[in-house]
């Protein structure tokens, strides 16, 4: 019987296992949450509800149908917590850390399976960074629930606060943007400190867990890679230059007139932060002025960097598709950053993966024009928000997820999926055999009139 379900198994590609693997905990995941021990009042939830939860939450997302506070029970957020571990540091995680405990041996096809999850490009040191990851996971997020406990604990006492501490560190680190405060961090707007710690905690899971082994080791190899280089300054620009860009417009600041300088500071800082997949908000994004609106849908887009816990199209992405383009005005064919060349195939991902992208917002963005109701006194702006939002897994919202109806409800959950799982995976899968069937020919060249 191994035998054969192994023989099962090996007909699947690991790109596949992955993809399934994410399936699986969504639909555990939503069978618990269907069950009446995992609402507030203890009655059956709607497994439309249930499963579009449960995918918002190994999705690491935060698009809620149902008030997350509200609606579940403490049994219920345990279980939302664990799905947002789960689909943040990836399913694999797991199998590792019980290997881990236990003493065994890693298989190869395990092996095989964390290279793809930690997009990888060959198979030695990812057991080596999968450990890694889970102990600077558990650091971090231990760190930062203690940090938030100062504030929580004098707010709803010690269980309750300890528990609020824990699964917000959780949430903010695995950019799901989850919280049982009711309103998100609107409660907090004149609490800088929470802002800065979950600050902190989502920076800190959007930069990538090979990013922070570059910089937490250089004191010894005294070098960075060249993707830790790009993510960094991406990631820099887009806060400093995103931070100035609300601050200016007012897009924050003129939603809470009534907040102090410094309280104002933080709350533009933290609508700067959480687009960045993490889908926490401290102000009404239905009242948000246009320049703010727009500002915000291109950081969701871009979102985090590849190897971390956030989505969307990721800040080395963007990164690379700027050096070509500046490597091709300023007359040079390659993409040249920092004394190296970036490959060719790495270009033509980056491209590939941009086109893509942008294909499926603006489709899905059509397709949820005609299914939904765009209330008075807003436009497509609306819509596009949402889609973005669920496609690069922030959790942000105009307010339109709980009016959604059935169809809108299983596009959005789509998009998380493939925003977390598919486009990730899937991509590199196509890059793979496009590649081995160059090899082998190529077909005569002819020029094409662009532009």
């Amino acid at each position: 019987m191994q035998k054969k379900n192994k023989k099962r198994w090996h007909r699947f590609s690991t790109v596949q296992i992955l993809a399934l693997g994410f399936l699986s905990l969504i639909l555990v995941g939503s069978i618990l949450l269907t069950f009446p021990f995992a609402s507030a009042d203890g009655t059956w939830t709607p497994y439309i509800d249930a499963v579009f939860t449960a995918t918002s939450a190994v999705c690491v997302t935060g698009l809620t149908t149902v008030n997350t506070l509200a609606h579940w029970s403490t049994a219920g957020h345990v279980v939302i917590m664990v799905l947002i571990e789960s689909g943040g540091l990836g399913f694999m995680a797991f199998p590792v850390l019980v290997y881990f405990v236990l003493g065994k041996k890693i298989q190869f096809s395990t092996r095989m399976l964390l290279k793809d999850a930690l997009n990888l490009d060959d198979v030695s040191g990812a057991v080596g960074l999968m450990k890694y990851i889970l102990r600077l996971a558990v650091i971090i997020q231990g760190v930062g629930a203690v940090l938030l406990s100062f504030q929580f604990i004098p707010d709803f006492g010690w269980g309750k606060g300890i528990f609020y501490s824990i699964f917000h560190s959780i949430s903010a680190f695995c950019n799901a943007g989850f919280d049982l405060l009711g309103e998100s961090l609107v409660p907090y707007q004149t609490k800088p400190y929470i802002m800065y710690i979950l600050s902190f905690l989502i920076i800190a899971g959007g930069f990538g867990f090979i990013v922070w082994r570059d910089v937490l080791n250089y004191h010894q190899t005294k070098k960075l890679s060249i993707h830790t280089k790009l993510a960094l300054s991406v990631t820099g620009i887009l806060l400093v230059g995103g931070f100035l860009l609300f601050f200016f417009t007012g897009a924050a600041s003129k939603l809470a007139p009534n907040l102090s300088f410094w309280d104002n500071v933080a709350n533009t800082w933290f609508t700067t932060v959480t687009p960045r997949t993490a889908g926490f908000y401290s102000v009404n994004y239905g009242d948000m002025n246009h320049a703010g609106i727009i500002l915000t849908i291109v950081l969701m887009f871009i979102g985090g960097t590849s190897g971390s816990t956030a989505g969307g199209l990721k800040t080395t992405t963007i990164g690379v598709l700027f050096i070509q383009i500046k490597s091709l005005f300023s007359g040079r064919t390659n993409a040249e950053f920092q004394g190296r060349t970036i490959k060719s195939s790495v270009v033509f991902r980056a491209f590939l993966f941009f086109f893509l992208s942008l294909t499926l917002v603006i489709v899905a963005t059509t397709i949820l024009t005609i299914t939904e109701t765009i209330p008075n006194g807003f436009g497509i702006e609306y819509i596009a928000f949402e889609v973005v939002s669920a496609f690069a897994t922030v959790g942000l919202t105009m307010g339109i997820t709980p009016e959604l109806t059935i169809g809108g409800k299983i596009l959005i959950m789509l998009l998380m999926y493939l925003g977390r799982v598919g486009i990730f995976t899937v991509g590199f899968s196509i890059m793979k055999k496009a590649q081995a069937q160059e090899a082998h020919y190529k077909f005569p060249e002819e020029s094409v009139l662009i532009g």
